[in-house]
């Protein structure tokens, strides 16, 4: 701080334990909040950022297209080596992974969080169907899930708030039954991209109604939503995408305008109505 000319004045810190709080104490340095200027700072990118986050979204087309050739049944949640939920697991969405082996007609999500390259994170989710294609009423709660996040996305412009993007959404009471939003936290949500995992914004009825931030232009950010029945099957969808001054580009590519069915199986269609199922 002498180098710099800065003796004496407050030390701004992102990081801190408590070995560092007994360090600052004795040299007598005057520390403050770093990390909130920071966040700030980094909620908007610059041109070479976007490029970065362009890149992940590309990396991230291809590894969605590799998983789509990997899935079968039979492997296990915790073999992909990333978030993936199968059959029962997808709903409600515990964002883990288990020793639970994939079957036939089991749908499946995979998340590509913090798929990394030069620093940059990515959050990118799909919904998968391995065998069969999805039953009328699977298609119909991924168009709703669909909805939701396409509805957020044409919410997004430069100088609007996260309170519009969030007001897009149903509550977690009306659409799910849920006494609290924050009981529904991850089903409906945005976050930012960047350097971290969780940039700004954050985009959640939970907050952003009554705390809203501004989108400005260079943000980048995921939106993404959820829909299921409780311990049968969910839905989950996610894309990312960068905000420019009269549009948004979306950096998240693989298909998604539908469930992806793998390896379809002929006569085979929902296992759920068959005798004894």
């Amino acid at each position: 701080m002498k180098k710099r000319g800065v003796e004496g004045m407050k030390l701004g810190v992102d990081f801190i334990d408590i070995n560092m709080i007994q360090i600052f104490k004795e040299a007598k340095l005057d520390w403050v909040d770093g990390m909130t200027p920071m966040m700030e700072a980094r909620a908007v990118k610059n041109q070479d950022e976007h490029e970065c986050m362009r890149q992940v979204g590309a990396i991230g087309d291809a590894a969605h297209w590799e998983f789509m050739k990997f899935l079968k049944p039979g492997l296990t949640e915790n073999q992909e080596d990333v978030i993936v939920s199968s059959g029962l697991n997808t709903w409600p969405n515990w964002r883990n992974f288990s020793d639970r082996i994939i079957k036939p007609g089991d749908m499946v999500f995979m998340d590509l969080a913090a798929l990394t390259w030069n620093g940059y994170k990515s959050c990118y989710y799909r919904t998968y169907m391995v065998g069969r294609e999805p039953n009328q009423e699977q298609k119909d709660y991924y168009a709703t899930a669909l909805k939701w996040l396409y509805d957020s996305i044409k919410a997004v412009k430069v100088g609007t708030t996260t309170r519009e993007i969030a007001s897009q959404w149903p509550s977690a009471k009306e659409t799910w039954g849920y006494e609290e939003e924050d009981q529904a936290a991850a089903n409906l949500w945005g976050h930012g991209l960047g350097l971290a995992q969780y940039d700004q914004p954050v985009i959640s009825r939970i907050w952003s109604l009554d705390h809203p931030i501004e989108i400005k232009e260079g943000m980048v950010f995921a939106l993404e939503t959820q829909h299921g029945k409780p311990h049968q099957w969910g839905v989950r969808i996610e894309e990312m995408l960068i905000v420019h001054k009269d549009s948004v580009e979306i950096v998240s590519n693989f298909p998604v305008e539908q469930i992806t069915v793998v390896d379809p199986m002929p006569g085979y269609s929902d296992y759920g109505k068959l005798p004894g199922r």
